[in-house]
């Protein structure tokens, strides 16, 4: 009889041990997890693939130091563009949170141009099941291949694409809901968005729609916009479609009839088309993009508000690379990228009677240069572009300094800078 409880009190303490064994694997593959896949590109991928069932808090970033050479100007200057901060956090299998606070240009001084410090996203995602998600706050609508995608290891050139920045105003980031999701038999997936609109009265001439964004600061609600995108993916090929309308006034109604504009939800509308490509083979890369804004009502944008809004905008670019470091067999994590790319922009293309049309906004760009990444996650650039214009509008020419130098058409500009991603 002792020697049976002998052996149930050998098997009690094996229990034990095998359950405080179990225990720790756990909370240490916890830990592991918690710091980070090592096969993540940067926190939000990683927060991304967490398995659903842990907590933590993830932390990373990404940021550029750019030097530019201005050859007509003959001026030199080198800035730390952007140093970017992205806290996310975890709460539950169902609630995360992203988050990234950007600093621009280094630092920001009372009276003096230039500079910010601004939330670049905020908000909180809730994952329906493995395919779809919702997200509530200050985010990115997917629209264009930068505005959401745009670390500066993941394009070539120090500086973000001209269509991508005068036509789709990137990095684009509005208050609202959006959702998200994936029909990965398809090779499908689709976003519908419902944010803040645009603000008519901030429109500027030289900038297309692009400050007439709230960026989650006194965002006006009485009107709003929907945005939608759908992208098809099969092996080394992504093609996307997305669009956006949504009213410019957010005045209260007598305000908006005092300046003879309509208000109201998608009154007085932007109206936003948007197709884009993306090829992988080897090394070989191919980008292409286009996008058009419609502006119907600028004419009386024009009379409330006198600044040159015009009634059509478009841009496009296509890109190529090649990958030198492809071409050797036992070279990994390591890219040495030539490209070029060329992008077309007007951004007075239709303007209304009202309206005075600038030569100078009808551009064209060559860009190409090297992108060198020693890493994945860090980079170093080198890039010429040369920018091609119409004529000045003498009527737009409010510089009364007669030593200013006369315009000119063509003009190239020398870019090296540094990146990474974490």
């Amino acid at each position: 009889m002792p020697h049976y409880l002998e052996l149930i009190q050998i098997a009690k303490m094996n229990k034990i041990l095998i359950t405080n064994i179990l225990a720790l694997l756990f909370v240490t593959s916890s830990l592991l997890a918690q710091v980070g896949n090592t096969s993540a590109k940067n926190a939000e991928d990683s927060l991304n693939s967490n398995n659903g069932f842990l907590k933590g808090t993830t932390l990373g970033g990404y940021g550029n130091l750019r030097m530019i050479r201005d050859f007509d100007a003959k001026t030199s200057t080198a800035s730390l563009e952007r140093f970017v901060l992205f806290f996310g956090h975890k709460f539950s299998k169902k609630f995360s949170l992203f988050s990234e606070l950007e600093v621009e240009d280094a630092k920001v001084e009372p009276g003096s141009a230039g500079g910010e410090v601004a939330l670049e996203q905020a908000y909180l995602k809730y994952s329906l099941d493995q395919n779809n998600y919702i997200v509530g706050g200050l985010f990115l609508p997917r629209i264009g291949i930068l505005n959401e995608n745009h670390l500066p290891t993941g394009f070539n050139g120090n500086e973000r694409s001209m269509v991508e920045t005068l036509v789709i105003p990137s990095t684009w980031r509005e208050i609202g809901i959006g959702y998200y999701g994936n029909l990965p038999a398809l090779g499908i997936n689709y976003t519908l968005g419902l944010v803040n609109g645009l603000n008519a009265a901030g429109f500027e001439h030289g900038s297309g729609i692009r400050e007439g964004r709230a960026e989650g600061r006194d965002a006006g609600m009485n009107n709003l916009a929907l945005s939608g995108s759908i992208q098809y993916m099969f092996d080394n090929l992504s093609v996307q479609i997305a669009g956006y309308y949504g009213g410019t006034v957010p005045l209260p109604p007598n305000q908006a009839d005092s300046l003879k504009l309509n208000s109201g939800m998608f009154a007085t509308p932007v109206a936003i088309g948007e197709a884009d490509i993306k090829y992988y083979l080897g090394g070989f890369t191919l980008r292409a993009l286009a996008s058009i804004i419609r502006i119907p009502n600028a004419y009386e944008i024009n009379n409330a508000f006198n600044n040159n809004t015009p009634s059509e905008i478009y841009g496009a670019y296509a890109e190529v690379g090649f990958d030198l470091l492809s071409l050797k067999e036992q070279v990994q994590n390591k890219k040495f990228i030539v490209f070029a790319r060329y992008e077309k922009l007007d951004l007075n293309a239709k303007i209304p009677q009202n309206g005075i049309y600038d030569g100078t906004l009808n551009q064209n760009h060559l860009v190409t240069g090297i992108t060198f990444l020693p890493l994945s996650n860090v980079v170093l650039k080198a890039d010429l572009r040369f920018l091609n214009t119409g004529e000045e509008n003498p009527a737009l020419n409010t510089n009364q300094n007669p030593f200013a130098l006369a315009y000119k058409r063509s003009n190239t500009f020398l870019n090296l800078g540094i990146g990474y991603s974490f």
